[in-house]
């Protein structure tokens, strides 16, 4: 299996060839950068680098996430490198198209910041201070496909991760490190948090939930619950995104949409459930998305006064619940108390199951 880089690897590559090239009017077709984690270097080809003017050069690589799945494959990224005549830090980093907006600020994360600082700041000549912008040209277009909005990127594509190399959530090493981290914290806490990816794990700290508590499980619900059980742990809180955990509800367990989905047949089965019409269940099938579908819910509360969303939704996260516990005991004959927290693209919580009204007051 061929190595794989995270999108922030190839911006710091395109930095470093546009400021060689704007220092020394060099064209490299591939540079060597400091991954710092892991402590290792990795050599990262540049497809093109040109000066703008005598105080701006711009390179471009295109992002390769090796043998994995990933929908960033072959996106081209470029880096602008310009001279800051401010005395202001040495490296200044923006985002530019394509890179989304958090806040006020663009989405580019710690481990970005601290690759591009590292790797660049060495290069500089005494007195030089640059601004570093990454653009993502296809950002815009391939965020659609992508849940960025539920944790509050807009826009664009973030520059996410902690670490240089692609961990990809199907990775079978992947799973056992997660299971070692469970088995771990089981020794301090009986109640346990699990997000599965690290925008959820983001939103559940701001949440105010003890950041030690929180377990990063990627697709592989069913696994760590089970391995949670078997390591003594007494509760659950499953916080996390309704497109994802929407499908425990279904009994999907292992989450990865390239293995199963059927989020809209299961939100469509529990609208019929509740006695929807069927003309109603069928725009809620309709749908392209769980998102499209509870904004539906929301229109016809708001037209109705009727209470279509909590109604929907609190059983769907007692069926969560429910069969969460059953999987559990399906596989150790423990018998631990499940509570499930859902919350949609703008990261506002949708409903609390009445397990995790429980549950959350001993997390904060």
């Amino acid at each position: 299996m061929s190595t794989g880089y995270t999108l922030p690897v190839f911006a710091c590559a395109s930095a470093i060839a546009a400021l060689r090239h704007l220092q020394t009017e060099s064209s490299p077709d591939r540079v060597s950068l400091n991954l710092l984690e892991p402590p290792q270097s990795a050599v990262i080809e540049i497809e093109q680098v040109a000066k703008i003017d005598d105080n701006c050069a711009i390179a471009i690589t295109r992002s390769d996430p090796g043998d994995h799945l990933d929908l960033t494959r072959n996106t081209p990224i470029w880096a602008k490198v310009s001279f800051n005549s401010t005395n202001a830090a040495r490296v200044t980093i923006e985002g530019g198209e394509g890179i989304g907006k958090q806040g006020q600020g663009a989405a580019i994360y710690s481990y970005a910041k601290k690759l591009i600082e590292a790797n660049l700041q060495p290069l500089l000549e005494p007195g030089q201070n640059i601004i570093v912008t990454i653009i993502l040209p296809e950002g815009v277009r391939l965020a659609k496909r992508t849940s960025n909005e539920a944790f509050g990127v807009v826009a664009g594509l973030s520059l996410l991760g902690t670490t240089g190399i692609v961990q990809p959530l199907v990775a079978p090493e992947q799973l056992s490190a997660y299971q070692a981290e469970i088995e771990t914290k089981a020794r301090s806490f009986d109640t346990l948090v699990f997000c599965i990816g690290e925008n959820g794990i983001d939103l559940a700290q701001k949440s105010g939930i003890d950041p030690q508590r929180i377990v990063k499980t990627a697709n592989w619900l069913g696994s760590m619950l089970v391995t949670a059980a078997a390591a003594g742990v007494k509760s659950i809180l499953l916080y996390g995104y309704h497109g994802k955990l929407i499908k425990l509800a279904g009994g999907i367990f292992h989450t990865h949409n390239h293995l199963a989905d059927g989020r809209l047949e299961i939100m469509t089965a529990y609208c019929a459930k509740l006695g929807l019409s069927t003309i109603e269940v069928q725009q809620i099938f309709d749908c392209a998305t769980t998102e499209a579908a509870l904004n539906r819910l929301r229109e016809w509360d708001a037209a109705n006064n009727s209470d279509l969303v909590n109604t929907v939704y609190r059983d769907l996260t007692q069926a969560i619940d429910r069969k969460s516990q059953d999987y559990i005991r399906k596989y150790t004959e423990q018998k631990l108390c499940i509570g499930s927290v859902l919350f949609d693209r703008s990261r506002k919580t949708i409903y609390r199951s009445d397990n995790a009204a429980l549950l959350l007051p001993k997390l904060c």
